[in-house]
């Protein structure tokens, strides 16, 4: 049980910004951690077979201390994080810093530039080429020209040269220094413009199909208004003349005189809600009133449709200053629909959602009192065909898009059981990217 709030400790030490996992990265953290434990593995085969099956004296420990810290890194990070969380552009870029760090203190020990091994620290750089911005990119390529220049002006000799008698002149250095870093520029500067348009052309390719999308779901939309007001127009004008008749017939005095009255003021406003709902979307003028909702107002419009008896429902702002005001976007709207829905559904008795905020973020936890989460499946909810629900034929598709639906509006969502049992669902947003 206390597990969990160490976790949530550990996590808020080591991410201080929970916007990390936002829809703009590209890159699954579970990815990088994969690719460093290959690194891993292979400099600890290199070390092990130069020191034993070589026999070439190298310092072993502290070698091996350099590879132990960058694994005992990659284990904190897959406790701490579910596989599913993606990366930011600073996340992505410290990480791949570290990597360049951690390369090259084993360099350092082991020949520096002469090493043949050096060629390795292409490797950070070039993975930044492709999945980050050329800000990044740039960042990483200075830091990899930095370190190799202090590979090549001071390093532990190669392990042979003590043996063989043979010490590479400073020229050859050097000259390898100068073939490192024009290797890592051009092929840096390649992968990058090959991905850039990759990523312009996928860019283009969800815009469209968003748009398309939308246009539909408007044409669906304005189909069925102009059927409902097509459909309901002969029975309200035939209620409406037999209402005008009854009045005409009813004497002023008469009790029903007042509810024929009322009758015939409703009649009025169905034939106006009917007129609005032929309008275009372009035509209506109070759109942009509803356009910015408080917080709770929100959360009210999101819960509405999954409001069932014996399931008490409430909103508690807890935070003493004014609440804020996010936009009404789809997204955020059906996001927190999903994720209600389910609390609704696996609730026993009540569901809480709980509010607040501070001048950096807005925070909002869904809370219910159900069975909580399978814990076997808990790391990797809000991927695709995850489910908690098989039996009920759940497809596993309602969190995964509920969640990336929040990240496109710059919302983190983590999903956790509580201590108490039930589950939690908790979302943040940064209060410049969401709030206004």
């Amino acid at each position: 049980m206390a597990r969990a709030p160490l976790l949530e400790s550990l996590r808020e030490r080591l991410d201080p910004y929970p916007t990390v996992d936002d829809p703009s990265g590209r890159v699954r953290l579970q990815t990088l951690v994969l690719l460093r434990w290959t690194a891993i593995v292979g400099q600890l085969l290199a070390i092990l077979f130069v020191h034993f099956g070589l026999d070439f004296r190298l310092p072993l420990l502290p070698a091996l201390g350099v590879v132990g810290v960058s694994a005992l890194l990659n284990i904190v990070l897959f406790i701490v994080y579910p596989s599913a969380k993606r990366l930011t552009e600073a996340g992505a870029t410290g990480y791949l810093a570290f990597d360049l760090v951690q390369l090259s203190l084993l360099l350092y020990m082991t020949g520096g530039v002469e090493n043949p091994f050096a060629v390795l620290i292409l490797v950070p750089v070039t993975v930044s080429a492709t999945i980050l911005t050329l800000r990044s990119t740039v960042v990483l390529g200075l830091l990899a020209f930095v370190l190799a220049g202090a590979l090549t002006a001071d390093h532990y000799p190669l392990p042979w040269i003590a043996d063989v008698g043979i010490a590479l002149p400073d020229t050859y250095q050097w000259g390898t220094f100068i073939a490192l870093t024009l290797g890592t520029l051009f092929i840096a500067t390649y992968a990058w413009q090959v991905a850039e348009e990759a990523r312009r052309m996928s860019d283009a390719l969800v815009a469209t199909q968003m748009a398309l999308a939308r246009e539909q779901q408007v044409s669906a939309l304005g189909g069925l208004a102009a059927a409902a007001a097509h459909e309901l127009g002969s029975p309200l004008g035939t209620i409406a003349v037999v209402v005008k008749e009854i009045s005409r017939d009813t004497p002023p005095d008469n009790p029903l005189a007042e509810d024929i009255a009322l009758l015939q003021s409703q009649v009025e406003r169905c034939r106006e809600i009917l007129a609005r709902l032929s309008r275009r979307p372009a035509d209506s003028s109070d759109v942009e009133a509803f356009a910015d909702l408080g917080i709770a107002n929100l959360v009210e419009v999101a819960a509405q449709p999954w409001r069932r008896t014996g399931i008490a429902f409430t909103v508690t702002q807890q935070s003493p200053s004014p609440a804020p005001h996010l936009p009404r976007r789809p997204e955020i709207i059906h996001g927190l629909s999903n994720l209600l829905q389910n609390a609704m559904e696996f609730a026993t008795s009540r569901v809480d959602v709980e509010l607040r905020w501070d001048d950096r973020r807005i925070y909002l936890d869904i809370l219910d009192d159900g069975p909580g989460l399978n814990v076997d499946i808990l790391s990797a909810l809000g991927e695709p065909y995850v489910t908690s629900r098989p039996d009920a034929g759940g497809m596993g598709l309602g969190v995964f898009i509920a969640m990336n639906l929040l990240r496109r509006s710059g919302a983190t969502v983590a999903l956790a059981n509580r201590p108490g049992g039930g589950a939690r669902a908790s979302v943040t947003w940064a209060r410049p990217a969401a709030a206004k």
